[in-house]
């Protein structure tokens, strides 16, 4: 038997399986190139969707923080004016429970840092809420005074604007903003 007449059909054969083998491995290759390419681009998509949740979520919380401060001063400023009190309570009890729709919300949302912040400001929105609600019903505590009140919505306002930039430095407004 000659070998040289075996050696070309087996070198031929193994140059046409070593073709077919280079182009399946190549699509394999393509394949999971492609497949990590899509998880790249979801996981992106994913990120995005999580950080404009979370800023929507602060949108949310801020806004309704201040309305519910501003109608607690509202409150306050309309003690002793019978004729637009009642519009004013409607608009302190709106905003309050707007605010703990929006904070129950964030509670499950939020970073603990950011979380901390607002919890914080909730129980003492809460508290002076409660000084409000007792001077308009005639039944104040020893301390509960309109100027206790609006010295306490002043200090909220402050810590307002504290959480206000923490959840801005969260988003990462600062890192963006070259003017700061």
């Amino acid at each position: 038997m000659d070998v040289g007449g075996v050696t070309a059909p087996v070198v031929a054969v193994v140059g046409v399986v070593g073709t077919l083998l280079s182009a399946l491995l190549t699509q394999r290759a393509a394949d999971r190139s492609r497949r990590r390419e899509q998880a790249r681009v979801e996981e992106a998509r994913e990120r995005r969707r999580h950080a404009q949740e979370l800023r929507a979520c602060y949108v949310a919380l801020n806004t309704a923080a201040r309305h519910y401060l501003a109608a607690l001063t509202d409150q306050v400023y309309a003690l002793g004016r019978t004729a637009e009190l009642r519009a004013v309570r409607q608009r302190l009890t709106e905003a309050r429970d707007q605010y703990r729709d929006v904070y129950a919300e964030a509670q499950m949302r939020v970073p603990e840092q950011v979380l901390d912040l607002a919890g914080s400001l909730s129980h003492d929105l809460g508290a002076v809420y409660g000084m409000v609600r007792r001077l308009d019903d005639g039944v104040p505590r020893a301390g509960d005074s309109p100027a206790a009140v609006q010295e306490s919505i002043e200090e909220l306002w402050g810590r307002l604007r504290r959480m206000r930039r923490e959840m801005r430095t969260e988003l990462g407004a600062f890192r963006a903003d070259p003017g700061r």
